[in-house]
């Protein structure tokens, strides 16, 4: 991250939602702990219950595998295959079972079509190509004063702010769709349900915060190049 001495826009823009990224990490990590302690009354483990919101919705042909790591768990749709963490696959709590369902949701989306899903799919390339050259060439470009590096990348910069845009409903649905089937399955039970629609929130307001940052940043990167 371009840091500039005495730089109010960094000051005033990206400090700010730098803190708040910091405090939704922190609040996943501690709903996450308080409701992993907490077991459910059905036994299920979030593998199980993964599989579970899979045939409750319908869609077949997605394994469920376990991976290394903590919190690593996501969706992979190149193999159709969801990958829960050690502290989620085998775990029989409130916090892994919601955890688990959330990523069953994206499988359920990529099943279903689900629009957002697709674009973010369609805009990973660019995204990718932008987060590891948007800064260099805004940095060699503030450095020998060459505007038109600089714009270049902030477009790529601003490619990674689109994909993180389009990444917020589709976190969101995804947890919609998990606890609407926790709860009319019955996987999850009163209190159950209301602590993993918290760990699932926490866990969305981690996302928000990485838009916040991007956002504050590419509005900085463009003051700075206006004022060069």
């Amino acid at each position: 991250m371009l840091f500039m001495p005495f730089d109010p826009l960094f000051l005033v823009l990206v400090l700010p939602t730098m803190i708040f990224a910091m405090w939704a990490q922190h609040r996943v990590s501690s709903s996450f702990k308080q409701y992993s302690q907490k077991r459910i009354l059905r036994g299920l483990t979030g593998a199980q219950a993964a599989e579970e919101v899979l045939r409750q919705s319908g869609v077949h042909g997605v394994r469920v595998e376990k991976v290394g790591g903590h919190l690593t768990d996501h969706f992979d749709p190149r193999d159709n295959v969801i990958r829960l963490s050690e502290s989620v696959y085998d775990a029989p709590t409130v916090a892994a079972v919601g955890v688990a369902a959330h990523e069953a949701g994206h499988a359920i989306q990529y099943a279903n079509g689900y629009a957002p899903m697709k674009v973010r799919a369609a805009i990973i390339p660019v995204t990718n190509i932008g987060s590891k050259l948007a800064m260099p060439l805004i940095l060699i470009g503030l450095i020998m004063g060459m505007t038109g590096l600089i714009n270049i990348g902030i477009i790529l910069f601003g490619a990674v702010v689109v994909f993180q845009l389009v990444t917020l409903p589709v976190e969101f649905n995804a947890s919609r769709r998990a606890i609407s089937v926790l709860d009319s399955s019955s996987i999850l039970t009163g209190d159950e349900i209301e602590g993993s629609k918290r760990v699932l929130t926490a866990a969305a307001l981690t996302y928000v915060g990485a838009l916040a940052v991007s956002l504050a940043q590419l509005i900085r990167l463009v003051a700075l190049s206006r004022r060069r």
